[in-house]
């Protein structure tokens, strides 16, 4: 189900329950700043979430709010996982998604990690350019 995006922060989602070790999850990497763990649906055979530790629904709040030491340390974790899953050599996509238009489903900043193959076009180019 979509959300917002928005604050205010809900502490039951899926992501915070997680990183208070009340739900498991398949870790890849964690550290003060950041916990990555494999997606329980994936979309690619590499299919990894980054998730910041903190109170943040999305990018938009997580770098309005997050200090600049947070910011930092989570994106470096990204790359590190990336870099510890063998993705540097043939490439990989991050994303995040943010509000209903987004996609986004949990109400926790995240980042998604694909990799393992081509992945191909982001989007399907719109048909109609004048179209909604």
């Amino acid at each position: 189900m979509p959300v917002s995006g928005l604050p205010p922060y809900d502490d039951g989602n899926i992501f915070a329950r997680i990183l208070r070790g009340e739900i498991p999850a398949r870790k890849v990497f964690e550290d003060e700043h950041a916990l990555a763990f494999h997606d329980i649906a994936p979309q690619a055979p590499v299919h990894v979430l980054v998730i910041p530790k903190g109170r943040y629904v999305s990018v938009a709040d997580f770098s309005g709010q997050a200090s600049a030491e947070a910011v930092a340390g989570f994106w470096r974790a990204v790359a590190q996982v990336a870099k510890q899953l063998g993705l540097e050599g043939q490439g990989f996509r991050v994303l995040t998604n943010m509000g209903a238009d987004g996609g986004q489903e949990v109400p926790h900043f995240h980042v998604h990690i694909f990799g393992g193959k081509r992945l191909g076009a982001m989007l399907v180019p719109q048909q109609d350019a004048g179209g909604q």
